[in-house]
Parts: structure tokens; C-alpha cells; sequence
């Protein structure tokens, strides 16, 4: 006997249809990466790239001869000074904490560099190094910058130090005459100085932000493993949001062969909030998204039981609830009398600030002996459940609980027409050992979720908000050094 009809497919897309209210345009993900994680990985980034040997080498002595040839007002003690500096390079070079902050233009990040060096020059004037301290800052600008030949992408640009910025003092006790000297040495640094950052130091901030950046993508469209097959990520859009750079993605579902079984795009309407908050980053799925991937984790299937064996106090039950419809009915139910659960997706997850419930279609029939090919009868049950979102190490973990029957419907009867409600309690019980584990049990392996150690955390947890499954850092710890 075929199980389907007009009724139940009505049945089935019914529900979901009517709890989905119309909302703004959303993309199946968004990760949202904080100022905090931003400077983290710069910063590991500049000392990949080895930014504080650059400052070591900058050339300050053939810049402090050629600035003093365009300044005639100098002393004729002044120019000897400098004929006779035989060595000035930069000692000690420290790229101190990185700032990040929004800019006053929309898409548009502010990135702020300080520096803190020390020089020293030697001359056969003096007997001792001359020592000075520059302090300086660069800052850059990260925008959303639209390719001709390729896709948006976020660029740093106008990579600049000002001489606004710039502090130079003296860390030695000289005499009045070489602090005099020194100090010239130091007004000529004044303006060369930004300009010797901006050309030796900015094309290494540049490739390391776009090292960053890659390695952002990378990330954020990486992979998940599913059992069966894979949710993959594509890049839909950068964006700059706040002090945040979020990555807007669209997905795709894959079976165990690598194909793709289902698209998600930016075209369903979704209630899910994207707006950044004050976590160091957060991934947000979209509700479609995540009942795909309960479907992918649960699929369609018929379950069949033989209640004697499996739980017969339940068979005893239900053999009392048949027995008050039709006595000879009851009397035919056998040793092996069966019941068939058929579920035709997975449960539906709605996602909601007060938690996660779960609505699941099912058919069920109850078969005198398990050689009958004709049920006793066929309900159409809509049940819901409580839905449970958790982790366990790197991997995000779900559970259904507290199995209730919200509707149940007489589809078809050969003992006589009867009101199924009488019975919801017995149906309840069957469901609540038969499809709960069974469900459960498939949901055991949870998903990995490697993008948390990738940005340099080692727990994480998951919240339910209006639309969407967001991850985001567990707040009690401290996020430990990129493994870029």
C-alpha cells in the first residue's frame, strides 16, 4: 500500500510554509571577524613577514646627508658633525599593539601601527654611541575595492606615516654642544623619516594584509564534513561592517560522491540578524541552511518495529487503546505485530531567541502480524520536539528531547473510524523510544567545526537567535596564538 496522497504532501510542506514570515533578504552565512582577531593575525602576520628587520635596515644615514645638502642654514660645526658620522643605523625596532578602528566613510577600516625604535650613530667626535628614540605611527586604510577582472575584495591602501606622529628624543647625557649636534641630526630625521617607513615598510603591511585576507577566505569557505558528505562555502560578498570584516557566503550541499544536491544562495527571505556584535567573531547560519543539513545528517526513512520484542509494555497499551475501537481487531494482533514509522525529511528546526523546537511529518501504521500487507490503520502525525544545540570539543553537537504530538490525523482505517487523539498517549511513548534514539543516534557524530582552532581559539559555543544558529569564542578564554 502506498503511503503518500494529496493529503499528506499538503501535510508535509504545510508546516514549514506557515511558521516562515517574510523578512529582508539574507545570505545562507555570515562570518563577522572583530578588530580583536583582525590585529591578531596582522600582527602574527607582520612577524611571518619579518617587519621589524625592515625597520633595521632603513637607510638613515645616507637620508640624513642627503637632507642636509638641501639645507643651507646649517652651521659649518653642524655639516663637520655629519661628514664625520661613520655609522647610524636603527638598534632595536618593536611593532607595538595594532589598532583597528571604523572609519568616518562607510566600508572602510582604519588601521593604526605604532612603532617604537632606537638609533644610534658613532663618529670619531664622540666616544660614546649617540642615542635617540622615534616614535611613530603608520596607518592604512582596508576598503571594499571592486576588481575589473575579478571578484570584490578587500585591499589595504594609502599606507602612510606622518611626521605629525613623529617623537624623536635623546636617551643619552651629552654635553651642550653634541645635544646641539644630535638635535640636528634628529630635525633631519623629522621629515625623511615618514617617507623611509612608507617606502621600506608599507609593501610589507600590504602583503601582509593580503596574506591575512586570503587566509580569511580560506577559512571562511573551507569545507565541513558531514556523514554522509559536505557543506561547502563560497564567497558571496566582502563586507565592512562596524570595526568588523564580514564575509558573506553562499553554500552548497554535497553527497558522499562530491555532488551537489542543493544550492543556498542570497535569494530566500530569512529573519536571521547579522548585524555584528562584541564577540571576537561569530559565524551565523541561516534556519534553511541548518534543516538542510539535519536532512543531509537524517534522511528519509521507514523504520519497522515489532513492539512485542522491542518495548511490550507499549504493545500491551496499544493493544488496550485498539481493543476500545474494535475487540476483534485487538484479538488479531499477534506475537509479531508491527508498527512502520515512515519519515519523508528530517526534522524541521525552527530557530528562535527563547530556543530551538523541531517539527517532524510522520506516518505511522499499526500491522496485525508482520506478514500482514494491510494495516489495521495509517496516522498522519505531526510531532515536535525539543531541539538541543551543544558542543563537544571542536564539534557542534544536536539532540532532540521531549518528543509531543501537536496533531495526528486518521488517514486511513480498516477496524472503524476512530478519534487517533485517544490514543496519543501510547503514540507518544512508541515515538519517544523508537524514532527519538533512532534520530539521536544519527546525530551522534556531530560537525566539526575546524574554523574555531583556525582563529586561534580552542572552545566555542553556539546560541540561538531569531532565524539563524550562531557560533561565537567561549567568553571564559583567552584565544591563544593563530596557527597561521
Amino acid at each position: 500500500m502506498k503511503m503518500t496522497g494529496p493529503w499528506i504532501v499538503t501535510f508535509l510542506y504545510g508546516l514549514l510554509v506557515a511558521t516562515l514570515v517574510q523578512a529582508d533578504l539574507r545570505p545562507p552565512a555570515v562570518l563577522n571577524l572583530g578588530p580583536e582577531v583582525i590585529k591578531e593575525h596582522l600582527t602574527q602576520a607582520l612577524r611571518d613577514h619579518d617587519a621589524a628587520a625592515i625597520l633595521h635596515q632603513l637607510p638613515l644615514i645616507s637620508a640624513v646627508q642627503e637632507r642636509s645638502g638641501s639645507m643651507p642654514l646649517l652651521n659649518s660645526l653642524a655639516r663637520s658633525f655629519l661628514r664625520f658620522i661613520i655609522w647610524m643605523k636603527v638598534t632595536s625596532a618593536n611593532i607595538l599593539q595594532l589598532a583597528v578602528h571604523p572609519s568616518n566613510y562607510d566600508q572602510e577600516l582604519i588601521v593604526r601601527i605604532p612603532l617604537d625604535m632606537v638609533a644610534g650613530l658613532n663618529t670619531p667626535l664622540v666616544k660614546t654611541m649617540v642615542q635617540f628614540q622615534m616614535n611613530t605611527e603608520i596607518q592604512a586604510l582596508i576598503r571594499v575595492e571592486k576588481s575589473k577582472s575579478g571578484p570584490t575584495r578587500l585591499n589595504l591602501s594609502e599606507c602612510s606615516s606622518s611626521s605629525n606622529t613623529l617623537r624623536l628624543s635623546l636617551l643619552n647625557k651629552l654635553s651642550f654642544t653634541l645635544n646641539s649636534l644630535a638635535n640636528n641630526v634628529m630635525n633631519l630625521l623629522v621629515p625623511a623619516l615618514p617617507q623611509m617607513v612608507k617606502n621600506h615598510l608599507c609593501p610589507v603591511i600590504q602583503q601582509a594584509f593580503n596574506d591575512v585576507y586570503d587566509d580569511f577566505l580560506r577559512l571562511a569557505t573551507a569545507p565541513i564534513a558531514l556523514s554522509p558528505g559536505a557543506l561547502d562555502f563560497s564567497l558571496l560578498s566582502p563586507a565592512i561592517q562596524d570595526s568588523n570584516i564580514v564575509f558573506n557566503l553562499k553554500a552548497k550541499l554535497l553527497d558522499s560522491q562530491a555532488r551537489v544536491t542543493k544550492w543556498f544562495n542570497s535569494s530566500v527571505a530569512s529573519q536571521m540578524e547579522t548585524t555584528p556584535d562584541e564577540a571576537p567573531f561569530s559565524l551565523l547560519v541561516r534556519q534553511d541552511l541548518v534543516n538542510a543539513i539535519v536532512d543531509t545528517l537524517i534522511p528519509k526513512e521507514e523504520l519497522v518495529i515489532l513492539l512485542r520484542f522491542v518495548i511490550p509494555n507499549v504493545a500491551r497499551q496499544l493493544q488496550a487503546d485498539i481493543n476500545e475501537i474494535n475487540a476483534e481487531a485487538a484479538n488479531k494482533l499477534g506475537p509479531t505485530q508491527m508498527v512502520k514509522i515512515a519519515t519523508y525529511s528530517g526534522p524541521q528546526i525552527m530557530l528562535d531567541e527563547g530556543g530551538a523546537t523541531a517539527a517532524q511529518n510522520i506516518i505511522l501504521e499499526v500491522f496485525p502480524t508482520n506478514t500482514d500487507v494491510r494495516p489495521f490503520f495509517s496516522l498522519g502525525i505531526e510531532a515536535n520536539y525539543e531541539a538541543r544545540f551543544f558542543t563537544e570539543g571542536d564539534r557542534l553537537m544536536l539532540n532532540f528531547h521531549n518528543i509531543s504530538i501537536e496533531r495526528i490525523k486518521l488517514m486511513v482505517s480498516d477496524i472503524k473510524l476512530f478519534s487517533p487523539e485517544t490514543m496519543k498517549g501510547t503514540l507518544t511513548t512508541i515515538l519517544e523510544n523508537t524514532l527519538l534514539p533512532n534520530e539521536n543516534g544519527q546525530l551522534r557524530t556531530g560537525i566539526p567545526m575546524p574554523m574555531v582552532k583556525a582563529l586561534g581559539y580552542e572552545k566555542f559555543v553556539w546560541s540561538v537567535n531569531k532565524g539563524a544558529l550562531k557560533l561565537t569564542p567561549d567568553s571564559s578564554e583567552n584565544p591563544g596564538s593563530p596557527p597561521w
